[in-house]
């Protein structure tokens, strides 16, 4: 395979990826394309698919049909020459409670392969920049969950992956831990690292990310730039207006005259964020 075409290859790539759990179909029929470097959004309503599609792509979970490539791998046929190049921070962090956090990087980085004196200063390096150091004979059960989720993103990326998969990873952070994690990213992103995040945080997503795709029921409803999701809900907007017969129903709040439309604005017009303005609680009128 030439370099150029190396290159071309997208980072993630799926065909008609679709995973069912008896009759209920969760995911149907996804095609995603993620180019090596992008910092990509993947954004849905709860329940819309997002956590069943990062399980797939990362091998925690079969799909029914369809495939998937990851850096040119066919995920279903080598999926540990998959894993040793991918970080993931799942949805529920599964980390080992019962041992500190250095314990923890430790033997994650050898589990990916790393050399002991390797293993033990990238440890050393992630607890101070995540800033995990002051409590060393802490076990991980007893960290504040905010704590939890610095040490799984440490552990996801001590062995320096191309393809970082991250679920939900700055919910129950702090403010200053968020701004820490944002850097990181920012950095591995300018080295030439993939990253896919799920987040219900639209400012968040909006500022990080240069493409987003949008799963709705398990369908894949948008996908692009965000300039170019902008520009194609901009283009139905008058349309949309009219369409949805205010005052009885709004899809989304309009921007002020003269300003872009928002990821949020965007997000709720292409979901179909519709309710209507009569709509009460009877006990909080």
């Amino acid at each position: 395979m030439s370099t150029s075409a190396t290159i071309a290859a997208p980072a993630i790539s799926t065909e008609h990826l679709t995973r069912r759990f008896g009759d209920l179909v969760a995911v149907q029929d996804v095609n995603l394309r993620v180019a090596p470097g992008q910092f990509f959004g993947f954004l849905g309503p709860n329940g819309a698919g997002k956590s069943t599609t990062i399980k797939m792509l990362t091998g925690l979970l079969a799909p029914s049909s369809g495939r998937m490539q990851i850096l040119g791998i066919e995920l279903t046929q080598d999926s540990v020459a998959v894993k040793r190049q991918i970080g993931v921070v799942p949805e529920g962090m599964a980390l080992f409670g019962r041992l500190t956090g250095s314990e923890y990087l430790n033997f994650v980085g050898r589990m990916y392969g790393l050399d002991r004196v390797t293993a033990a200063k990238r440890t050393a390096e992630l607890l101070d920049f995540m800033q995990l150091v002051d409590q060393p004979k802490a076990l991980v059960t007893d960290y504040s969950h905010g704590m939890q989720k610095k040490l799984a993103l440490a552990a996801a990326v001590i062995h320096g992956p191309k393809i970082l998969f991250l679920d939900e990873p700055f919910e129950g952070v702090d403010a200053i831990a968020s701004n820490t994690l944002k850097s990181m990213l920012q950095n591995m992103i300018s080295r030439g690292a993939t990253i896919f995040l799920t987040s219900h945080v639209l400012e968040i997503v909006e500022r990080l990310c240069s493409h987003v795709a949008i799963i709705h029921r398990g369908q894949l409803v948008a996908q692009g730039s965000l300039e170019e999701l902008r520009a194609g809900v901009e283009a139905q907007a008058a349309a949309a207006l009219t369409a949805a017969g205010a005052p009885h129903e709004i899809d989304a709040p309009a921007p002020a005259p003269g300003a872009k439309l928002t990821l949020e604005q965007i997000f709720l017009r292409i979901v179909g964020g519709t309710r209507r303005t009569d709509q009460e609680l009877s006990w909080l009128g």
